[in-house]
């Protein structure tokens, strides 16, 4: 417990810095008012913002704790948004049914990605890499390879744009998803057995675990957050757009679950870091489009520069090889 806290102090520095930098540049971040009762502000932006990368980076920590990666998870956005598009458009299905089918077509995926790597042995990286190529294909397939429009005012539209309670529904997705798995990973034994997979996966077999079944079902929980990720994104942008839906997102979700303290060689995994780091990857971006130079906005281009150097930064921070050089630096004085 000590240890899984003091791995959040950097990241937690890491957000106060970035929220500090825009205190002094851009005072207006953190300007917040009701407008048609929702509140409204750059701070609620980068929670609304951040759903999507949120609900992947959930499932990606449960599988980087087993020792795992999911490549795929983009793909699956893709997929989601594809199918509940087509079945808005081309069919007469109420709106539960089209988002249960869209989403059990997701867990359908996930159950593929467990299958590979729990049953035939392929190694995680190559079995997701074979459903991120595949799965966009598939997607462009259901979609005909054409941006499919929603109305805008629909139903489905809500789930992106609407509000509940004085903020946008996707914050509430994102806090029921958050209790949910923290409720999953932290109130019964299933987070214990995951990482127990992760720290020795031969020792957890040999002490009665079924591997197997567990492997699958951090990949099918997985693909079902991606699923919801990629309704939300379709629905926030009215569209279906299977080439550009959750495109490199996946890149996002390691790095947040990396920054928050999780190890790629699994075991212990951190849920709150893992939130903490997403938050530092969306007010990142919202701190690069909104900060100005010269009097000129920073161009887009060097978002993933910089993103990708902060990461680096924080990483180092968190790291062993930090850890190694104070001890050494107290050994010599």
């Amino acid at each position: 417990m000590l240890d899984a806290i003091k791995k959040l102090i950097w990241p937690i520095a890491a957000l106060v810095f970035l929220l500090v930098i825009n205190a002094i540049s851009n005072p207006a971040l953190f300007s917040l008012k009701i407008v048609d009762g929702q509140l409204t502000g750059s701070l609620v932006d980068i929670l609304d913002r951040a759903a999507p990368v949120l609900l992947i980076s959930l499932g990606m920590t449960l599988v980087i704790a087993t020792a795992g990666i999911d490549l795929s998870v983009g793909s699956v956005m893709s997929i989601s948004g594809a199918v509940a598009a087509v079945l808005l458009i081309q069919t007469d299905w109420a709106l539960p049914y089209v988002l249960i089918v869209s989403l059990l077509i997701c867990t359908m995926a996930g159950i593929w990605n467990g299958i590979l790597i729990a049953y035939i042995g392929i190694q995680p990286i190559v079995a997701t890499l074979i459903l991120m190529v595949a799965g966009r294909g598939i997607a462009q397939l259901v979609s005909d390879g054409q941006i499919i429009t929603i109305p805008e005012g629909s139903t489905f539209a809500f789930i992106g744009s609407g509000c509940f309670l004085g903020l946008p529904v996707t914050i509430t997705i994102s806090v029921i998803a958050i209790i949910t798995t923290i409720t999953i990973v932290r109130y019964t034994s299933l987070g214990l057995f995951i990482e127990a997979i992760g720290g020795n996966e031969k020792a957890s077999y040999y002490s009665g675990l079924n591997v197997r079944t567990i492997r699958i079902f951090v990949y099918t929980f997985t693909a079902f957050c991606a699923g919801i990720a990629g309704i939300i994104y379709a629905a926030d942008i009215t569209a279906a757009d299977s080439n550009n839906a959750g495109l490199y997102l996946e890149l996002d979700a390691i790095l947040a679950v990396v920054i928050g303290g999780t190890s790629l060689m699994g075991g212990r995994f951190n849920i709150v870091g893992t939130i903490i780091g997403v938050l530092i990857i969306q007010t990142l971006n919202t701190t690069i489009l909104m900060t100005q130079v010269g009097g000129h906005n920073i161009p887009a281009e060097w978002n993933l520069i910089i993103k990708s150097i902060v990461v680096l930064i924080v990483c180092l921070l968190q790291s062993n090889i930090l850890a190694h050089l104070k001890f050494s630096r107290r050994a010599i004085a």
